[in-house]
């Protein structure tokens, strides 16, 4: 594989990433409502969320998305819990390159840009039976901190979330 080229994406590059999210990402562990995710990807225009695609000899390869925002604030310690985080929402690589590191340097580089938005901690979360999402999320130096319940959203296999965290400070 060619050194991966990340560029940024911008609002005119929603619909291909969600096309991609949708070609490459669907499976029992992905959680992937189409509504919430256009809305999640309008965000683009709003800049309300970042995404960063990986492009390898011309081919998209993948990409990243990413927010600040509040939605684990429980997992933060209590000086942090008033603060902004980051929230890595979706990850996604196209199958030709998964486990050549490209999804881990993806995330690495959300992190980074989530670093110098001053977040002290990164969350990002998946099935709990999610192997291949494991180890990219613990190659990219994430750790597991709570394991629940989740139905709704996870219908296969245990049923259960996994949320994740890289810890900045």
């Amino acid at each position: 594989m060619s050194d991966p080229r990340l560029e940024n994406a911008t609002s005119a590059d929603a619909e291909r990433l969600l096309a991609f999210l949708f070609e490459h990402a669907r499976n029992p562990w992905n959680y992937l409502p189409e509504e919430p995710l256009r809305e999640h990807f309008a965000g683009l225009a709003e800049g309300k969320v970042e995404a960063l695609m990986a492009w390898v000899d011309g081919e998209l390869a993948g990409f990243v998305s990413f927010q600040t925002s509040r939605y684990f604030a429980r997992y933060q310690p209590a000086e942090s819990r008033d603060r902004p985080h980051g929230y890595i929402s979706e990850t996604a690589v196209h199958p030709g390159y998964a486990g050549k590191g490209l999804g881990s340097l993806l995330l690495g580089a959300a992190v980074r840009r989530l670093e110098g938005r001053g977040v002290d901690a990164v969350f990002i979360d998946r099935h709990e039976e999610n192997a291949a999402s494991a180890g990219m999320m613990r190659k990219a130096g994430f750790v597991a901190v709570d394991t629940y319940a989740d139905p709704d959203r996870r219908p296969e296999g245990s049923g259960r979330t996994t949320v994740c965290v890289y810890r900045l400070a």
